[in-house]
């Protein structure tokens, strides 16, 4: 790592057994850390074991209590958990769940976010309404959380390239970036189209356009 990230150290591991509302089942390690640059509590989620020699696949997933706790439409982050888990345990590798609701804004500015989204902005021109960036999250404790975990190289399971690309900048090897799956509703089919046009999201426009006009 770059001598301007400062190591981070494991604070504790703890086995706990996943059980999702699907059925889904498996067992994890949770593990905490001291040190963090952004000084969150965020949590590393290990979940199977990569073959020797096999590149472990790993998804920094941002915190989203609409979606991942009370399975908001709006976006696709309840479905985006679900399926990284099943996936990384298959392979072996790590989900990164990071306390940075609403693309880093928070979870009241999110939600007013919405409300502009409600009046027909789309949610980053909704973020500059209210004169936040429109994508606020920093990689750094992420990167810190690789090292401490013994983690240099990696597949990335993400459609965002800014992921990869702040990985990389901070020492992160990351061999390559996996897509995760299309998780499309009719309330989220604007949110999605705007990940592709604003931020260049790896999610296929032309199917995203078959179902809005389906």
């Amino acid at each position: 790592m770059p001598d301007f990230t400062a190591a981070a150290t494991q604070r504790a591991r703890v086995r706990v057994p996943l059980r999702f509302q699907d059925g889904y089942r498996i067992d994890a390690e949770l593990v905490t850390f001291h040190g963090l640059a952004d000084g969150l509590e965020h949590v590393a989620v290990v979940l199977g074991d990569p073959a020797p020699g096999t590149t472990p696949l790993v998804r920094l997933h941002s915190e989203c209590l609409t979606g991942d706790v009370f399975g908001s439409a709006r976006c696709d982050c309840g479905p985006q958990l679900r399926e990284a888990v099943e996936r990384i345990a298959e392979r072996g590798g790590v989900l990164l769940y990071l306390r940075q609701e609403g693309r880093g804004i928070g979870l009241y500015n999110k939600l007013d976010a919405y409300a502009l989204q409600d009046q027909g902005l789309d949610t980053y021109a909704a973020n500059a309404a209210l004169g936040l960036p429109e994508d606020a999250r920093d990689y750094t404790a992420a990167a810190q959380m690789l090292t401490a975990l013994g983690i240099g190289d990696l597949d990335l399971l993400s459609n965002n390239p800014d992921k990869a690309d702040q990985l990389r900048a901070l020492g992160v090897e990351v061999k390559d970036r996996v897509p995760t799956g299309v998780f499309a509703t009719p309330d989220n089919l604007r949110y999605l189209r705007a990940k592709v046009l604003q931020t260049q999201h790896t999610l296929p426009l032309g199917d995203l356009a078959e179902l809005n006009a389906g």
